[in-house]
């Protein structure tokens, strides 16, 4: 009798959604996994959203994080160093906005965020958000592969990397007078990793047009890595053949690597990352391999066993 292991994302059927949440429209938050749920915002204008369904191959297998608490505590060095930074953070024009897409690829492309909008496969994913700081949130994004961006550009054979750089606005970013940073801020990632399913191009949360202080209008999410590699805020997106240095490499390499994938059983050099702080609540609980995406990303790394995977 052949024995067929789950992978981590599928459920029992006896857990699956009713027919009538799902197809009836009604909220299904909370609820067994079907093949799609319905947003909250399904069916409505969701402040400037298009209709959007849940995806629940991605559930996240743990409560959704508050949207008061995911919405005001942010990174974002360029409002500032500390994690209140959702008020000044209002001051980031998010409209009219474009991200040019250039370098290795056949049909260099600007973007307007409205055209995204109309024409991206938008979909929400419950992903999680582990931070290199050791605490974690559980968000739901509304968004589109980035694959899906790349193929109307057609990268070329050659091209190796993806480089995502944040916007630079001195006006209204006060964090930019910090010029011991090496502004603007850039993240990156392969190829492959690009092409990942996970890898998803963010344009709302919690049914609601993406806020600045969470990166908006735009931002970059691979869940099975620490959040330092999600660009904010993107305005350009660079295939090359060279593989970028990032943000936080330039200024501190031994502690943040290009790959910087979760693994619980790699400390960072100056606090363990064996568990997480879950913000919103008082729980700590155990970090997972690849953040608990495994199932969907481990094939990307092998063969690299001497590369520092690990943040």
């Amino acid at each position: 009798m052949p024995i067929r292991i789950p992978r981590g994302w599928e459920i029992p059927e006896r857990e699956a959604t009713a027919e009538h949440l799902v197809f009836g429209r009604r909220k299904a938050f909370g609820l067994g996994a079907g093949l799609l749920a319905t947003s909250p915002a399904l069916g409505q204008d969701a402040a400037g959203l298009p209709p959007a369904m849940r995806n629940t191959r991605y559930e996240a297998g743990r409560e959704i994080t508050a949207e008061r608490d995911a919405t005001t505590y942010n990174n974002y060095y360029e409002f500032g160093t500390d994690k209140g930074i959702s008020r000044a953070a209002q001051r980031l024009p998010q409209r009219p906005w474009t991200v040019k897409v250039e370098g290795m690829v056949e049909t260099p492309r600007e973007f307007g965020i409205e055209d995204l909008l109309r024409s991206m496969p938008i979909e929400e994913r419950v992903y999680r958000l582990r931070c290199v700081e050791a605490w974690s949130m559980v968000v739901p994004w509304t968004g589109f592969p980035l694959s899906a961006l790349l193929s109307q550009v057609k990268p070329l054979g050659s091209a190796k990397y993806v480089v995502f750089e944040t916007a630079a606005l001195p006006r209204v970013m006060p964090g930019l007078r910090q010029s011991w940073y090496p502004w603007p801020y850039t993240e990156g990632c392969t190829i492959e990793e690009a092409g990942n399913e996970l890898s998803f191009l963010v344009v709302g949360a919690y049914g609601k047009l993406l806020p600045p202080q969470n990166g908006g209008p735009i931002r970059f999410h691979q869940p099975w890595k620490y959040g330092f590699k999600a660009g904010k805020s993107i305005t350009t997106i660079k295939l090359t053949d060279q593989r970028p240095v990032s943000f936080w490499e330039r200024i501190q390499a031994q502690e943040y690597g290009f790959w910087a994938n979760v693994n619980p059983e790699v400390s960072h050099p100056r606090w363990s990352q064996a568990s997480e702080r879950v913000i919103g609540t008082s729980e700590r609980i155990p970090t997972r391999l690849f953040n608990g995406y495994a199932d969907f990303v481990a094939p990307l790394y092998t063969g690299l066993q001497n590369e520092r995977l690990w943040a």
